[in-house]
């Protein structure tokens, strides 16, 4: 059968760094096909090769056993191939049908443009089961809907090859389940799909084939059906790598974080958080589950003393004091600091680290008044030689104290921002994505360290997109969803479908009615 794609010593270099080096491809068509490696092994430029977003150094594509230069992404619609980012390419205040037509209206009248396109989307929408109101407007529709939009644009294109860039990292388990049935039914029609995935229990759920790339080269292609979570995970990073997280039970002290009936309006009047009330101890970690932009980060925000609230209050017990925060008492970032609280914010770049400084800088930030570095007349060697320290202990490669952090991926600069704030052994960790961006290879350790910071005492809130890292880690489990808590459960006791559940809830009366619907058993969620 010949190959719906075939890549043949495909490279590409930037400056000194290669990013792909004589990568092999062989894409069957009518199959789904995965597409795995760390940060940084090569499999983003190698997708942006196959969609025209760059050029290859040298090496042959064929498509459809035709050789092919793909100029740029039109090119590559005109030869069949689609891709569905991860961040959407969709206009919010337009309609479905505008989104899907948009670029394709084929003239000026375009009365008559809609009227084809919408006979078109009936016949794809009836033929794959992608099911949209095509007059809704995309910025009204769940995430998963407006995904489903983005292939509905790939097929209306005339996609025969799908190419989805972590197609799951927004949806629920519920989404995730629905969008597996729409790529099993595309795949059943003929249609050919690409994913990029570092979720390996995915890749082993709906994928036939699996290729593993790793420091721009493509080390292994396995059929799904014979491999594992395992041994992909040591493909990917060339070691034994430990996926579950090992925990003793979690023994708790006493209450470190009390919240009470939190309330944040953001400034353009929208109401990002509900009245939200729970609570941290110390020797324990309370997970904070959700899809993103339910008011998970107001809310981190608002602890670290970042934002003010509205409405309520929320206590902090440390050895430094009690302290309770109300709507009007002043704090900031460096007062809760004061208070041992240690924030790693969901987004490094704005909130994390300044990229022209140098590691050492981005290391102190916000700990530069302490007299450990010198304060007031700052120590270049102490600081220095703290920094060192903290990039052995958390692995930040390369160690280079003096290395603008712009020029360390992203995954290393997260291990800075992690270090700076867990090595202060704070007694309220407030952790926000701690394994963005970060190697499979490392998120064992950083899992390691958040085990380690609970068990010496630390009451640690962690906020993931991840259920696999939430239920893994997690003592307890909380759900956020429209800015309230939708529910609590015990993470020993709970599945993925069931927080899935919780997720899209919005009325906390409705949770346990929820949770005895709940069908699927533990051991059978879906990854």
């Amino acid at each position: 059968m010949t190959p719906a794609i075939e890549l043949s010593s495909i490279n590409k270099q930037f400056g000194p760094v290669w990013a792909n080096r004589d990568i092999d491809l062989k894409i069957m068509p009518g199959t789904i096909h995965g597409i795995v490696g760390e940060n940084g092994a090569g499999k983003s430029t190698l997708m942006s090769i196959l969609y025209g977003f760059y050029t290859a150094d040298s090496g042959d594509i064929h498509v459809n056993g035709r050789k092919v230069t793909i100029r740029n992404s039109h090119h590559a619609i005109d030869l069949g191939i689609g891709m569905v980012h991860q961040h959407f390419m969709l206009v919010e205040t337009f309609t479905v049908l505008e989104n899907i037509m948009l670029g394709m209206e084929g003239g000026s009248l375009l009365f008559k443009a809609r009227s084809r396109a919408r006979k078109a989307l009936e016949e794809i929408t009836e033929k794959y089961g992608l099911n949209v109101d095509p007059d809704a407007l995309v910025g009204e529709l769940p995430v998963g809907l407006q995904q489903r939009v983005e292939i509905l644009k790939a097929l209306y294109r005339g996609a025969k090859v799908l190419i989805l860039d972590e197609p799951t990292s927004v949806l629920t388990p519920q989404e995730t389940g629905q969008l597996f049935e729409i790529l099993r039914t595309l795949r059943s029609q003929g249609v050919t799909v690409l994913i990029i995935t570092h979720k390996l229990k995915e890749i082993m759920a709906i994928t036939d084939n699996v290729s593993v790339m790793r420091g721009g080269c493509m080390v292994a292609h396995r059929q799904t059906s014979e491999t594992s979570t395992t041994e992909l995970a040591e493909l990917m990073v060339g070691r034994t790598v430990l996926l579950q997280v090992d925990k003793e039970v979690a023994v708790p002290g006493r209450t470190r974080l009390k919240v009470e009936g939190l309330s944040y309006t953001d400034e353009r009047g929208v109401k990002r958080l509900k009245d939200v009330s729970f609570h941290v101890r110390a020797g324990e970690i309370l997970g904070l589950a959700g899809v993103t932009g339910n008011g998970q980060s107001e809310l981190m925000k608002v602890l670290a003393g970042s934002l003010p609230q509205d409405s309520g209050s929320f206590t902090l017990d440390t050895s430094n004091g009690v302290y309770t925060f109300n709507v009007n008492d002043y704090r900031d970032a460096a007062m809760m600091r004061d208070c041992s609280v240690g924030h790693v914010p969901e987004n490094r770049l704005v909130q994390g680290v300044v990229k022209s400084f140098p590691a050492s800088e981005n290391a102190i930030l916000g700990y530069q008044n302490k007299e450990e570095y010198g304060s007031p007349l700052l120590d270049p060697a102490k600081i220095v030689a703290a920094t060192e320290e903290m990039m052995e202990a958390y692995d930040v490669r390369p160690r280079l104290p003096g290395l603008k952090t712009a020029n360390f991926s992203g995954g290393n600069q997260q291990k800075l921002v992690l270090a700076r704030e867990m090595m202060k052994e704070p007694e309220l960790l407030l952790i926000g994505q701690p394994t963005r961006g970060v190697d499979i290879g490392a998120i064992e350790a950083i899992h390691r360290n958040l085990i380690d910071a609970r068990d010496k005492g630390a009451a640690v809130l962690l906020v993931s997109v991840e259920l696999d890292e939430i239920m893994s880690l997690s003592d307890r489990i909380i759900v956020m969803n429209d800015g309230m808590i939708t529910g609590e459960v015990n993470a020993a006791d709970t599945n993925e479908m069931e927080l899935g559940l919780l997720m899209t809830s919005t009325n906390r009366k409705d949770d346990e009615a929820m949770a005895t619907a709940v069908e699927t058993p533990k051991a059978e969620a879906v990854a």
